[in-house]
């Protein structure tokens, strides 16, 4: 029997940080030797019996003997403790850092999958991005024009640091946009499907579930069966991306493991498909897509620790 890879995880106590915790604890070939929390050093983790937390900062990162560090850190603050890791070591950064780096291979396994196999730097993708480039990718070729993407996240896409975006008072019976010109996913997507969209995010007042009504204009006449179809066969063998007939909610997104794409139609003219997609922006819009990219990456099954 071979031994499991070790495993770090630093920014461990925060909410994609507990639900990768969780993935891991089950995952057969793997074990969680760090989770990394400033601010909880020496408290137990909830998710893991026998396990406290430490502060892993770049140095003590850089003393450790993992086969495998996540990144879960907020936007901006990756890059000191990624040049701190050993070449040889898998990183898989769920931040947004390095999304656009071309010297990281951009963690999207249903549209990137063998780019992923046997990485060493994966740059996780962002839960919005997640769904946009999966409802859209099946009609690139056809484009003419600019897709529109709206989407609306529970708070806690925004993070444990308090602000307006997750104020449960704040957002109690209210719907708040923001970011609307140039948020992190709209550029994120553009670069990975290599065509423009434009994005306009929003938070609901849950904690959880995301939801994506991506409008797509395309240069010949379609029918909504004929966009069906196209979705269905570009992700026949894909086990995280279920085709519906019909439109997902923000709830269907909600615990969900994977991606829902529903709810096709096409404009009068055929020229404007509508595509809606739901995911949980804490599992495959995170934590699942980092055990996905991470598997890749060691060489298991892709699904191992994911699906029961």
């Amino acid at each position: 029997m071979r031994d499991k890879h070790r495993i770090a995880v630093v920014g461990a106590r925060g909410h994609t940080g507990s639900e990768l915790l969780t993935i891991l604890n089950r995952h057969p070939d793997v074990e969680v030797v760090h989770a990394g929390s400033r601010e909880l050093a020496g408290q137990p983790v909830p998710e893991i019996e026998g396990l406290a937390f430490e502060n892993l900062g770049p140095i003590e990162l850089a003393g450790l003997s993992s086969d495998a560090v996540f990144l879960a850190l907020p936007d901006g603050v990756s890059e000191a403790f990624a040049s701190a890791i050993s070449a040889e070591t898998t990183i898989v950064d769920i931040s947004s850092d390095h999304r656009l780096d071309g010297g990281w291979v951009y963690g999207l396994p249903e549209l990137f999958r063998e780019k992923i196999s046997g990485a060493r730097r994966i740059a996780n993708p962002g839960c919005y991005a997640t769904v946009a480039q999966l409802a859209i990718a099946p009609f690139l070729d056809d484009i003419d024009g600019v897709p529109a993407v709206f989407g609306v996240s529970g708070y806690s896409g925004s993070g444990t640091t308090p602000s307006a975006k997750n104020d449960p008072e704040r957002l109690r019976d209210n719907l708040m946009p923001y970011k609307l010109v140039g948020h992190n996913h709209e550029r994120e997507t553009t670069y990975h499907l290599d065509h423009q969209i434009r994005f306009m995010p929003h938070v609901h007042p849950a904690f959880r579930g995301l939801l994506v009504t991506a409008h797509i204009p395309v240069a010949e006449p379609t029918t909504a069966e004929a966009a069906v179809d196209k979705l269905r066969e570009r992700y026949s063998a894909e086990s995280l991306i279920e085709i519906r007939d019909q439109t997902p909610e923000l709830r269907d997104g909600t615990g969900l493991t994977g991606v829902v794409l529903g709810g096709v139609d096409v404009s009068d003219d055929g020229h404007n498909i509508v595509v809606v997609g739901a995911e949980d922006n804490l599992l495959k819009g995170a934590a699942v897509q980092a055990v996905q990219n991470l598997n890749l990456a060691l060489g298991h099954p892709e699904l191992t620790g994911i699906t029961q």
